[in-house]
């Protein structure tokens, strides 16, 4: 069996990986009966690189193709073992294979709402969801700070993290900003844009390359919300009067929905007249408020122009009063 066992070591020669799975991103060559000769073939496929590690150093990295495994092509690892000629025996290394293919459509959002100060709201719990892609920029990074020493190494393994990663980006975004909440959902391809740029770094860090981030969605709370479709309702009215008739508006399909299909008609009708008669009395009181105030001016300016007096002894109606009466000559008290 030793005999079988060693042989089996001698003749396989060829290191090379399929990727059975699509979600796994680094993959450990299996290595228990297996020793690397002079001569063998390395083949790294498109989309994929190769790592050799010897005894826990990383050494030599291979990127797409077929290569003869040789000291000529492992300048890292022949340094390591302090081959000063080419190795005549086989040796044994650890060789990982990594997946550089883009990882699409890989979901992200705020599991809580985040708090942020809006400019015109004042503080605001919103919610954002949507996608993001990317792949292994760095195998070296990639492996000493993620993957490690596993068998296997896959996505949903990773994701947890990368979610995090892009909310927390999200997050510095918004407090660093402050963009009103009304701008930012106007243009979610710049507020993603942005987010991405801050993101990246950490991606890097863990040997990623973040290659694309959208936002789908930012929200408020519903009530909130419902403030906000309230303010817009009233600037597109512009005034009270206008206001008025459009929550009266608003109403008719309730109104309508709630009389039945026969009563439709009259309610809209009613509903309309309403509108138009709330209107009127708003400008009317109004109006008149004002003419009002205008008449007590006027009586307060004509009361004080013509101020007059009565004489005790003669009872005459003195205007512009004097000391003494002129038709009398009493004096006036």
């Amino acid at each position: 069996m030793g005999v079988v066992n060693f042989v089996k070591k001698q003749f396989i020669d060829i290191l090379q990986w399929t990727e059975a799975s699509d979600d796994v991103l680094a993959w450990r060559f299996p290595t228990a009966d297996f020793e690397i000769q002079q001569g063998g073939q390395l083949v790294v496929r498109e989309t994929q690189m190769a790592l050799f590690v010897d005894k826990g150093h990383v050494a030599d990295l291979f990127g797409p193709g077929q290569h003869t495994i040789r000291t000529q092509n492992l300048p890292i690892l022949t340094d390591l073992r302090h081959w000063s000629k080419m190795f005549e025996s086989p040796f044994k290394s650890e060789v990982y294979f990594f997946s550089t293919r883009l990882r699409l459509n890989q979901t992200w959002g705020t599991a809580n709402p985040l708090t942020i100060r809006d400019r015109e709201f004042g503080a605001v719990r919103l919610r954002a969801y949507g996608v993001y892609a990317f792949k292994i920029g760095d195998p070296r990074s990639f492996f000493l700070k993620v993957s490690g020493t596993r068998e296997a190494y896959s996505v949903a393994d990773l994701e947890g993290q990368l979610r995090s990663t892009v909310v927390s980006a999200l997050t510095d975004h918004f407090g660093q900003s402050q963009v009103p909440f009304l701008d930012m959902a106007a243009s979610l391809d710049v507020l993603a844009a942005a987010v991405a740029h801050k993101a990246r770094p950490a991606f890097a860090d863990l040997g990623l390359s973040l290659e694309s981030l959208q936002i789908q969605n930012v929200s408020l709370p519903d009530e909130l919300q419902k403030r906000l479709d309230e303010r817009i309702g009233m600037g597109i009215v512009g005034d009270l009067s206008r206001y008025t008739q459009y929550q009266v508006a608003q109403s008719i399909p309730i109104a309508a929905a709630a009389n039945g299909a026969a009563g439709a008609g009259a309610g809209i009708g009613a509903g309309v007249a309403m509108g138009q008669a709330m209107g009127q009395a708003v400008a009317q009181a109004a109006q008149a408020t004002s003419r009002q105030a205008q008449s007590s001016a006027g009586a307060q300016s004509t009361a004080s122009a013509t101020k007059t007096t009565v004489c005790a002894k003669c009872l005459s109606r003195i205007e512009r009063p004097g000391k003494f009466c002129p038709e009398c000559g009493s004096p006036l008290g």
